[in-house]
């Protein structure tokens, strides 16, 4: 596995901060002189693999919290925000970008909250029905919450120890996990769960009454999605407090998005009670990232099972850093994450070579795609169709493509990679994050030439795909 250098001097100078030390002393402890202590703090330098462990054995620092992956995915944002035209003539180059990223992420996200305010608010204008403006230039509550999310590796730490604590409570009993999670209900909270007429209200799949303490759940849902609720309405009872607290300190711009976010993290944790941590990552290396082996042994859908794998960074106990994405039969990402550097584009449609579209031609299969994107990082890409029906013949069902991948470094974790050719270049499709921001030139895909780039026009000559550029 190759490994990159690490600049992490905002890090490193917190860690020297929290302990009250000058830089002289701070040197001094971690054995090197205070000029270069003062050139790896302004990532002039990359920090070591003495430095990392003087910091575990002089500070007890956990090392593999040291990471910059939260650095990349500042990275990818900003690229995509400055290839916006308003930026033409002025736009910063990659180094500085990444200056920018390393020493003033706070800043960065600031930049990218007032650049989305920006997009925001020209698409507004633009949907402008007799001078009546709808809306607020503001993030949508659910873009502020991705962001969240995005930001946090999509780990929550006192969530998901919590949830894997109530595991191994219900779990010291036999019998199915949802009837486990129903006899708790009853026995610690008083809360009787009944379920209910689907007929009545089709879409409304869990509904608790306070007064009467009685849980309803949707009886066409299946055991996966009734487990889950069941989890969901224990960490309302629970873990409120913490879930409050956590929202609080997100800072959120409006009410909304904390709403939102609260109910994401009762997600959250539901998700770590079904598929407690410890148990989960040693069964996705043993099965070597087996969605239909880990669906089976857990009970979980394979949604459940693909979108926890995207959370195993759990610092000290990570799993295979995985990006995870849901996909609607328009192209649209209804949920995302990446723990790698790959990021999904934040505004405008992914790639149409990328292999989750046309996972909806063969619903129920696993396909599987090797690619590399335009900064040369390569990947295994899964991709499947799922459909999501609760009613009757004449009730609408829901598709969605699920996308799971990794760098091609892990391959050997990975079964997927079986009897794929990853030596050879030629196995690899081409694909980018969007047309708007890639910049391969002969892409027969191509819907947009990328924004930053100058179109090369000639009435004399006429390619598969419409305009060339610079």
């Amino acid at each position: 596995m190759k490994h990159k250098k690490l600049f992490i001097g905002r890090k490193i100078k917190q860690i020297r901060v929290d302990n009250k030390l000058t830089q002289s002393a701070f040197a001094k402890s971690l054995g090197m002189s205070t000029s270069y202590l003062n050139l790896m703090e302004n990532n002039q330098r990359h920090v070591t693999a003495t430095v990392l462990m003087a910091l575990a054995d002089k500070y007890s620092i956990n090392i593999t919290s040291l990471s910059d992956n939260e650095t990349d995915r500042i990275m990818a944002d900003l690229i995509e925000a400055t290839a916006d035209p308003l930026f033409e003539g002025q736009r910063p180059t990659k180094q500085e970008l990444r200056n920018v990223a390393l020493n003033t992420p706070d800043f960065a996200k600031a930049f990218l909250t007032i650049h989305q305010a920006h997009l925001l608010t020209g698409n507004q204008i633009a949907e402008l029905d007799n001078a009546v403006l709808r809306g607020s230039p503001n993030p949508t509550p659910y873009e502020e919450v991705r962001d969240f999310f995005h930001y946090k590796d999509n780990y929550i730490h006192k969530l998901d120890s919590a949830g894997e604590a109530l595991a191994d409570i219900v779990n010291k009993t036999s019998g199915q996990l949802s009837e486990k999670l129903i006899h708790y209900l009853q026995e610690r909270h008083g809360i009787k769960v009944v379920f209910g007429n689907s007929t009545q209200n089709i879409d409304r799949i869990r509904s608790f009454e306070p007064k009467t303490k009685t849980l309803s759940l949707n009886p066409r849902t299946g055991r996966q999605t009734q487990t889950f609720h069941l989890a969901h309405q224990i960490s309302l009872l629970e873990q409120n407090s913490e879930i409050k607290r956590i929202a609080k300190d997100a800072n959120f711009m409006s009410p909304d998005a904390t709403q939102i976010c609260m109910i994401s993290l009762a997600n959250y944790f539901a998700g770590s009670v079904i598929l407690p941590y410890s148990q989960f990552y040693e069964a996705a290396q043993n099965k070597r990232h087996d969605l239909a082996l880990l669906s089976d042994e857990f009970g979980s859908s394979i949604e459940q099972i693909a979108h926890r794998l995207s959370t195993l960074q759990r610092p000290g106990h990570k799993g295979v850093p995985f990006f995870f994405a849901r996909v609607d039969q328009a192209g649209n990402i209804t949920k995302r994450h990446s723990a790698t550097k790959l990021q999904f584009a934040r505004y405008g449609s992914a790639c149409p070579l990328w292999n989750v579209h046309s996972a909806f031609e063969t619903p129920g299969k696993i396909i599987r795609q090797l690619t590399e994107t335009p900064d040369g990082e390569k990947y295994i890409c899964i991709a499947t169709a799922i459909s999501k029906q609760m009613g009757g013949y004449r009730d609408p069902v829901r598709r969605y493509a699920l996308a799971l991948g990794c760098e091609i470094s892990y391959a050997s974790q990975i079964v997927y990679c079986d009897g794929l050719d990853i030596a050879a270049d030629i196995a690899f499709d081409q694909i980018g994050i969007s047309c708007r921001t890639c910049e391969r030139k002969n892409c027969h895909q191509r819907s947009l030439p990328p924004i930053n780039r100058k179109l090369s026009i000639d009435q004399n000559k006429r390619n598969i795909v419409p305009f060339s550029f610079e």
